[in-house]
């Protein structure tokens, strides 16, 4: 019998990624599982992976609506729901204030905060009835990002720093009924896509850049799977495991933070 036997979790992005492999350890660990997932194409892979063990909603997370619909095709199919699991995002690929022009400025942080941040709020919003019900749980997929400087751009970086403050807010804001909590991981070996409003859309964080070279970057040496992030959110979404955690932020960034990303920024300006 798994940690999550007979919960049922709402995850969305679940199509790809870091997603997907909750999707699977959640299924592993006994949990139905609903997603929301913007792809059609990976809906339907999902749908021929897993069949009835879970149900698939397409939608696009900066809709209120299309979380709404996810909740309810999730507690239609399972009667209940006990986690939402906030992780869809998308990167900027270290998208700079000074190559950036004001125009793809203004475009891409609407784009990227509607995402990453208010994605997660609106998915939020959405599952709330149902978690108070259950006195369930949210997990919110954060980034190293979310505490230093230089994993990304300075859209992506406000993004994730925000969502710091959406975890405390909430958690203060819905105790005790409901724990909010967040995993926050280092780079991993998922190809994210970038922004469309920067041309993006069709540029993942591995297609210019060497795997092994991020690993050997790492304290850890080695660049995690998605899989290696799972457990942390079975943590946090287990009755059994989290009762007294809310607020919690598990930092897993194979070892950034005892050392810092070190990637000097003097004479970034210089001819």
């Amino acid at each position: 019998m798994g940690w999550l036997e007979g919960e049922v979790a709402l995850i969305t992005g679940g199509g790809s990624g870091l997603g997907l492999a909750l999707v699977e350890r959640f299924l592993q660990e006994g949990a139905h599982v609903g997603v929301l997932q913007r792809s059609q194409s990976k809906i339907d892979e999902l749908i021929a992976r897993y069949g009835d063990k879970i149900v698939a909603v397409t939608g696009d997370v900066a809709s209120f609506e299309d979380n709404v619909r996810a909740v309810q095709a999730t507690v239609e199919r399972f009667g209940k729901l006990d986690c939402f699991i906030g992780n869809a995002g998308i990167w900027d690929h270290y998208a700079d204030i000074v190559n950036m022009s004001g125009e793809q400025l203004n475009t891409a942080f609407d784009e990227i905060m509607g995402i990453n941040t208010k994605g997660y709020l609106l998915g939020a919003k959405a599952a709330l009835d149902e978690l108070l019900k259950t006195e369930g749980s949210m997990i919110f997929t954060l980034s190293n990002s979310a505490f230093y400087s230089s994993g990304g751009g300075p859209i992506y970086t406000a993004s994730k720093h925000a969502g710091v403050g959406l975890v405390r807010e909430l958690a203060y804001e819905l105790a005790p009924k409901v724990r909010v909590n967040a995993v926050a991981p280092s780079g991993m070996n998922v190809n994210v896509k970038g922004a469309a409003s920067l041309g993006q859309e069709n540029l993942g964080l591995l297609d210019a850049r060497d795997p092994q070279k991020i690993g050997q970057g790492m304290p850890l040496r080695f660049l995690p799977e998605p899989e290696d992030m799972t457990g942390s959110y079975v943590l946090l979404a287990s009755r059994q495991n989290n009762r007294p955690l809310s607020g919690v932020f598990i930092n897993a960034d194979c070892g950034l933070g005892i050392r810092g990303l070190r990637q000097a920024n003097a004479g970034f300006f210089d001819a």
